[in-house]
């Protein structure tokens, strides 16, 4: 059965760093492509970071680059969201997402809060 397990959210002031970690299993992150999602309270889920199969390019929302970097490590069949410069906009529950047509699958998340 395919599970896929956020991990590493939490509470973090404002400036601060986290760094998720969505962990695998019976599903090879590697030729998935690995997305992060969040949704706020109120507010629809939407795309944070990507990363391909493969080669490993990676995408980002304007909202989070150059201070969100996505990162995968095969042998541990782990996708990572390291965030920082961290901002009280970026409260959400984070979700790891991998696609592979047709397959489908979701974490169930994870609590970022930035608050002081």
């Amino acid at each position: 059965q395919v599970q896929l397990v956020e991990s590493g959210g939490g509470l973090v002031q404002p400036g601060g760093s986290l760094r998720l970690s969505c962990a695998a299993s019976e599903l090879r992150v590697n030729i998935y492509y690995m997305t992060w999602y969040r949704q706020a309270p109120g507010k629809e889920r939407e795309l944070v970071a990507g990363i391909t199969s493969g080669g490993g390019s990676t995408n980002y929302a304007d909202s989070v680059k150059g201070r969100f970097i996505i990162s995968r490590d095969n042998a541990k069949n782990t996708v990572y969201l390291q965030m920082n410069s961290l901002k009280p906009e970026d409260t959400a529950r984070y979700y790891c997402h991998a696609e592979r047509w047709p397959m489908d699958y979701w974490g169930k998340g994870t609590l970022v809060t930035v608050s002081s």
